[in-house]
């Protein structure tokens, strides 16, 4: 969250209709930007049953198996 946070979107910040994310939360984030924040070491843990096939266009399966969650 942080490194979405310091690109201008904070998912922490409550605002009407939405509570705002906490830490472990799990949450939505474009192949572009998960691509973005792995180049910059700060990738979030990633579901891979979760997660579309159209992000492998933007980044390798091998880096989301890297970052692969406990969940599914």
């Amino acid at each position: 969250m942080e490194f979405t946070k310091s690109r201008g979107n904070d998912p922490s910040t409550p605002r009407p209709g939405f509570a705002g994310l906490a830490p472990g939360d799990r949450w939505c984030l474009c192949a572009r930007r998960w691509k973005e924040a792995l180049e910059a070491g700060g990738a979030p843990p990633v579901v891979l049953e979760a997660t579309h096939a159209s992000a492998l266009r933007y980044v390798g399966l091998e880096a989301l198996k890297g970052r692969r969650s406990g969940e599914g």
